[in-house]
């Protein structure tokens, strides 16, 4: 079954716009694992209009599923993951500015610089994931930086298959099929959502670990939260 992890970054930007400490993050984060997701997700970013790095260390010891913290690996988030140790570290190779994650790492413009990061993070016992645009020669040159993961970018998927271009999924199986071929675990994230999830599970092989945040916690606000951890579980079942 590929694993949940739910990323809890918008409901602290729920909590952020009023102020104080409602919804509580980590009452959050606890809640989503006895509902049954088997991860949680955060990224957190410098200025801190979500996840605060103080957040990062609380919720440390109230994850017992799996952490998966994203980011750019600039020195500050390197220093932070070095010292939580999550199970998993995601990066993203987002500006400062942007509203969200909008572009996956060209894997051999950059070989070196996340090869060397890489190497820091595995030797610190943390599995590392790289976010990539579903392009084959990404795939291959991720391979060279030694990373244990690839993370799909999965918004171009989710626009068109709202559209009924199903064939929008091919790019990704196609990365999907090559990852697996040269010992790369796949992951997937963004934009995905109850509506696409399950095509999109159905298509990839060997998809180990999706992260979903403001879908899902969006869908909340309609069937609630436990409902909806649940639906999407249903749907990552393998058939």
């Amino acid at each position: 079954m590929t694993k949940l992890s739910v990323n809890i970054n918008k409901i602290a930007t729920l909590r952020n716009a009023r102020g104080g400490n409602v919804p509580n993050l980590l009452e959050a984060a606890q809640k989503i694992q006895e509902f049954g997701a088997q991860g949680i997700t955060i990224h957190p970013r410098p200025d801190e209009r979500h996840i605060r790095r103080q957040d990062a260390y609380e919720l440390k010891p109230v994850v017992y599923t799996e952490y998966n913290i994203e980011g750019n690996p600039f020195k500050p988030f390197l220093d932070m993951v070095m010292e939580l140790k999550p199970t998993q570290v995601t990066l993203v190779p987002d500006d400062d500015n942007v509203l969200t994650s909008n572009a996956g790492w060209d894997t051999l413009k950059h070989k070196d610089y996340l090869k060397e990061i890489i190497t820091e993070l595995k030797q610190n016992g943390i599995r590392t994931s790289i976010f990539v645009d579903p392009v084959l020669k990404m795939i291959e040159g991720a391979k060279a930086t030694g990373t244990d993961r690839i993370e799909l970018y999965t918004e171009e998927y989710a626009k068109q298959y709202e559209l009924g271009n199903k064939e929008a999924v091919k790019p990704y199986a196609d990365c999907a099929h090559l990852a697996n071929s040269l010992g790369i675990g796949v992951n997937a994230g963004h934009d995905l959502s109850l509506d696409n999830i399950a095509f999109f599970k159905q298509n990839i092989p060997g998809l180990m670990e999706v992260s979903i945040g403001h879908a899902l916690i969006s869908e909340a606000l309609y069937y609630g939260l436990e409902n909806v951890v649940g639906m999407y579980l249903y749907r990552l079942k393998d058939v």
